[in-house]
């Protein structure tokens, strides 16, 4: 007879990650964490690995493409060089890798993968480049997680010493559960949820990831006690909950939508203020009852501090704005991203208020880095 995901708990626990037991109160802050058991580290922050399958094809083309001719006259007279603070392949470096291609003719984007070290690394070699537009980061979420996560211990002061271009796209998350548990609905998982407290359980991709937030806030917003279990990264989580291991948790959209056509999973809500043009008939975590759970990878493009307005201006023509293009648009969209393509200033504004909901929920679900 096939286990009840109900039970996973008890089960033999997986040796790629590790159990915690949560529990939030509606209306007080004041919650436990404790861990469980501990089965190897996290994993490093980074999307989901069907979303690298689904764009392997796509990104060996861009990889083959050559470089255009460099411009002789005004900004820029070289190649521009972007740092990704991931390795090849990974989410950010598809983004950055699309829109090098997108630059407009005679510029040439090189694009250097600087992975390890949640991104700090790589994010602190754009923020000690000199400001001159030449040295520039694609970022995502990890770039306004990581202060509430590291604080002083962050090499740079994320705000200070970077200076926004522009943010390219956005990703929502999808809140899916194995079949076995009966629930359809958000409002049914709650009840149930909160009727057998401490023996539902979770599945997040990696501590301090989107995914871990986006859990950190279902708990908190719901007021639930689960157990969560971490993996190391969106590989393994989809395995654990496509076998069962795990009842529920959140994927990115294109790593989940395969197995929700196919029933192998079932979607319950998105953390997309609306509903995504990707899953329209799953609605977003506000819409089904539950405002609060709003955590969606961003991704982005900042210089170093002191870099002059009239060059981020030009940079944002070069790296970003070519998103709204609609060639580049359907591109972002087939591989599950939806096009934001800000400004600087939309940018920074996006980047503070990103620091402080994530700072605030780091203290209230106790997260602590590894």
């Amino acid at each position: 007879m096939a286990a009840n995901p109900l039970e996973s708990r008890h089960r033999q626990p997986c040796r790629s990650r590790r159990l915690f037991r949560v529990a939030f109160t509606p209306g007080n802050p004041a919650h436990s964490a404790r861990t469980a058991e501990t089965f190897g580290d996290a994993g490093e922050r980074d999307m989901p690995k069907r979303l690298l399958a689904a764009a392997s094809l796509l990104l060996a083309s861009l990889l083959a493409t050559p470089a255009p001719a460099q411009p002789t006259t005004g900004f820029p007279t070289r190649a521009l060089r972007v740092i990704v603070p991931y390795p090849a392949g990974g989410a950010s470096d598809i983004v950055a890798r699309v829109m090098a291609q997108a630059a407009p003719e005679g510029i040439s984007v090189v694009v250097e993968n600087r992975g390890g070290g949640a991104s700090i690394p790589g994010t602190q070699a754009v923020a000690t480049a000199a400001p001159d537009g030449y040295t520039l980061g694609v970022i995502d979420t990890a770039l306004v997680i990581n202060p509430g996560l590291f604080g002083s211990r962050l090499p740079y002061d994320t705000e200070r010493d970077l200076a926004p271009v522009g943010q390219i796209a956005t990703t929502p998350l999808v809140f899916v559960l194995h079949p076995a548990v009966p629930a359809t609905t958000l409002q049914e998982w709650l009840a149930l949820a909160r009727g057998q407290a401490g023996r539902v359980n979770l599945g997040h991709a990696g501590n301090g990831t989107a995914i871990h937030l986006a859990n950190a806030q279902l708990l908190i917003a719901g007021g639930l006690d689960a157990v969560v279990a971490a993996y190391r990264g969106g590989g393994p989580l989809i395995t654990a909950l496509l076998g069962g291991e795990v009842q529920g948790g959140f994927l990115s959209i294109p790593a989940a939508r395969p197995h929700v056509e196919a029933r192998r999973l079932r979607a319950l809500a998105v953390t997309a203020a609306g509903r995504s043009p990707s899953l329209p008939e799953v609605p977003g975590f506000a819409e089904a009852g539950l405002p609060g759970v709003d955590a969606m990878p961003l991704f982005g493009v900042v210089a170093p501090a002191g870099t002059p307005p009239a060059i981020l201006a030009r940079l944002h023509a070069i790296l970003v704005q070519p998103a709204r293009q609609p060639e580049v648009a359907a591109r972002l969209r087939g591989l599950g991203y939806e096009v934001a393509a800000s400004g600087p200033q939309e940018f920074a504004a996006t980047i503070h208020a990103e620091i402080g909901k994530w700072r605030e929920v780091i203290s209230r679900a106790g997260i602590a880095p590894d």
